[in-house]
């Protein structure tokens, strides 16, 4: 079996405000998904790095990747939604990948991974017949809010975890999971859909999904505190 990392970058970002899709927002001097794609093209476990893109997408190509030549490709076949993305992505892999191969799928904006969250996740999941996820438990108090803005309930916060990527699945369970319930935000949920139970590995706050202005200024910190 090998790994394939697999990161869907077509969306637009619109929650960042702007024009620019946030996957190439500057970040310590690169665009954001440059350091996303140092991490896993850096991880020799990973046979190769696949990223998914829109078929319209006019910036890739205004950027110099060359330093990822021969561990990266790109696939021009992005869709609308996330799910929609890696299903598209996991198609076009099909002649290169068996059914048993593990797929890693990572966000673009998570541009603070490790190697050492990836080894992590490889090595915890190890011949797991399922598969499974990095996540970290949810330390804040939940509150369930009603459409004016007050609180309709407080959310116990025991057993739960916030997802993060790579989320890591068999190619083949993680196509068909994916075709029969398109509409999920993340590859645990229809492979939960499907019957099964991921694993959760634990990683750390870290590994944070640029999401809104103050999360690049906050990802920016902990790129240069890691150097240091």
């Amino acid at each position: 079996m090998k790994y394939h990392a697999l990161i869907p970058a077509a969306g637009g970002g619109s929650r960042m405000g702007g024009g620019t899709p946030k996957q190439y927002l500057p970040l310590a001097g690169r665009p954001l998904i440059w350091h996303t794609l140092k991490t896993l093209t850096h991880v020799m476990a990973i046979e190769h790095v696949h990223v998914v893109l829109s078929p319209d997408d006019p910036l890739w190509d205004a950027h110099d990747w060359s330093v990822f030549s021969g561990r990266l490709s790109v696939l021009r076949c992005g869709g609308a939604t996330r799910a929609e993305s890696v299903i598209q992505g996991l198609r076009a892999l099909r002649s290169g990948v068996a059914d048993d191969d593990w797929i890693l799928v990572h966000d673009a904006a998570r541009c603070c991974l490790t190697a050492t969250h990836v080894m992590k996740l490889i090595n915890e999941i190890g011949d797991d017949p399922v598969g499974g996820l990095l996540a970290v438990p949810v330390a804040d108090t939940l509150k369930r809010v009603q459409a004016d803005g007050r609180v309709a309930g407080t959310v116990p916060r025991e057993g739960l975890w916030q997802a993060q990527t790579p989320q890591m699945f068999h190619y083949r369970m993680l196509l068909d999971a994916l075709q029969r319930v398109p509409e999920v935000t993340d590859e645990a949920s229809a492979i939960e859909a499907s019957g099964f139970q991921p694993k959760l590995v634990a990683a750390d706050a870290t590994n944070l999904k640029v999401t809104w202005p103050l999360d690049l200024q906050l990802a920016e910190w902990i790129l240069a505190n890691r150097r240091q």
